[in-house]
C-alpha cells in the first residue's frame, strides 16, 4: 500500500481494506467469541460470493460521482472517508438534496468490497431497539398457544441494520443512518454509548442464556448469525455514514463522536457530463451529445436561480434521448415539470 488514502473514489473495486491499520487505543473494542467469529466468517464468505456484482447496490456504487469539479472538494471528501475508517468513527453527512449523500455509503461499500450497505430509515418515531433487533413476542405467543413449547428463541429475532453492521465481520460493513435530523430528539443521545462501546445486549436471549448459551438469529440482510450469551461484541467497526439535510442541530457530545462532512454542490457543465456518463453510458452521451448539451446549459442556467438536483438532470436526460421521446411542441412544457425548484 502506497498511499493512506484505502478509499480513492474511482469505483474501482479492490483489496486494500486489509492494509487497514489497527484502531487507535482509544478505539479499540472488546472483541466478540471466537467461535461465534469463525461462524460468522464462514458464514460471510458464502452470503458474499453469492451476491456477485450485477446488484442494484453494486450498480448505484459504481456510478457515483463526486459532485464538483474542484480537487479540493473531491479531496475533502475522500480524505473524510479515510479518516472515519482509521478512526472508526461514524462521519456525518450534511448537504442539499441530491448532492450524493446517500450514495456516499454505496460508493465505498463497493470500491471497498464491503458486502451490500446495511440502510436504517429515520423518521421520526424511530428509537434505538429498531435499529438494533427486532423480537415478535406476538408469534412466538402464537406458537405457543398452539402446542409448540420449542425453546428456539432465535426464530422469533431478527438483527437490524444497526444490529447487524456490529457483528463481528471479518471486514467492517457500511452501516447507512438516513436523515438522522428527522429522529426524535433522544436518538443521537441513545446512540452515543454504542458508538463508543460497539457491543450490544438481547435481554430476550441474555434471560435463557444459561440454557441456551448459542442461539442463531437472521441478520437484516437475510444471513443466520450465532449469538452467544444473548450479545453482540463488533470486531471490526463498521463505517457509519449518518446523513444530515441540515433540518436541526445536535448535542455537542453527539457531534465529538462524529467526523463531519459537507458535501459539495453545483458541479459545472464538465462535471455534469461526467455524472450524465456514470449513470445513463457513454453510448448516449455520444450519440446525443447536442442535445445532452443542451439540457445541461437550461439546467445551469436555472440552476443558477434556486435550487436543484442532479437527479433532475439524469430524469430531463434519460426521457430527452429516448428513441420514443416527447414531441418537440411538449419538451418545454416537461423540462419547466421536470427543473422545477425544490422548494417551490
Amino acid at each position: 500500500m502506497n498511499d493512506w488514502k484505502i478509499f480513492q473514489g474511482n469505483s474501482q473495486p479492490h483489496d486494500e481494506i486489509n492494509h487497514l491499520p489497527e484502531a487507535p487505543n482509544w478505539r479499540k473494542l472488546m472483541g466478540a467469541n471466537h467461535q461465534v467469529i469463525k461462524q460468522i466468517e464462514q458464514g460471510w464468505q458464502i452470503f458474499f460470493d453469492s451476491q456477485g456484482e450485477v446488484t442494484k447496490d453494486w450498480e448505484r456504487g459504481k456510478s457515483f460521482r463526486i459532485h464538483s469539479d474542484l480537487e479540493d472538494d473531491k479531496n475533502s471528501v475522500i480524505n473524510m472517508v479515510n479518516a472515519a475508517l482509521y478512526l472508526r468513527r461514524p462521519l456525518l453527512v450534511t448537504g442539499r438534496p441530491g448532492t450524493g449523500k446517500t450514495s456516499l455509503a454505496y460508493a465505498v461499500a463497493y470500491e471497498l468490497k464491503l458486502g451490500p450497505v446495511l440502510p436504517w430509515y429515520i423518521t421520526a418515531r424511530s428509537n434505538l431497539k429498531d435499529g438494533l433487533y427486532d423480537y415478535d413476542a406476538i408469534a412466538r405467543l402464537q406458537d405457543v398457544q398452539m402446542g409448540n413449547t420449542s425453546k428456539d428463541i432465535g426464530r422469533y429475532i431478527k438483527l437490524g441494520a444497526l444490529g447487524t453492521a456490529l457483528l463481528p465481520f471479518p471486514r467492517p460493513r457500511v452501516l447507512l443512518i438516513d436523515e438522522i435530523d428527522k429522529s426524535d430528539i433522544n436518538l443521537p443521545n441513545d446512540l452515543l454509548n454504542l458508538f463508543e462501546e460497539g457491543n450490544f445486549e438481547i435481554p430476550e436471549l441474555a434471560r435463557l442464556s444459561k440454557e441456551v448459551s448459542l442461539v442463531e438469529v437472521r441478520t437484516y440482510d437475510q444471513m443466520d448469525v450465532p449469538i452467544k450469551d444473548g450479545k453482540v461484541y463488533c470486531q471490526n467497526f463498521p463505517l457509519i455514514i449518518l446523513t444530515n439535510n441540515g433540518e436541526r442541530d445536535f448535542p455537542p457530545a453527539f457531534l465529538r463522536r462524529c467526523l463531519r462532512l459537507t458535501m459539495p454542490y453545483d458541479p459545472d457543465a464538465m462535471a455534469l457530463k461526467e455524472i450524465v456518463r456514470a449513470h445513463l453510458g457513454s453510448d448516449v452521451l455520444t450519440k446525443d451529445e447536442a442535445k445532452i448539451e443542451d439540457l445541461i446549459e437550461k439546467f445551469i442556467k436555472k440552476r443558477s436561480k434556486g435550487d436543484l438536483a442532479t437527479d433532475q438532470l439524469l430524469n430531463a436526460i434519460y426521457i430527452m434521448t429516448r428513441k420514443l421521446k416527447p414531441k418537440e411542441q411538449d419538451e418545454d412544457n416537461l423540462l419547466r415539470m421536470l427543473f422545477k425548484y425544490l422548494t417551490s
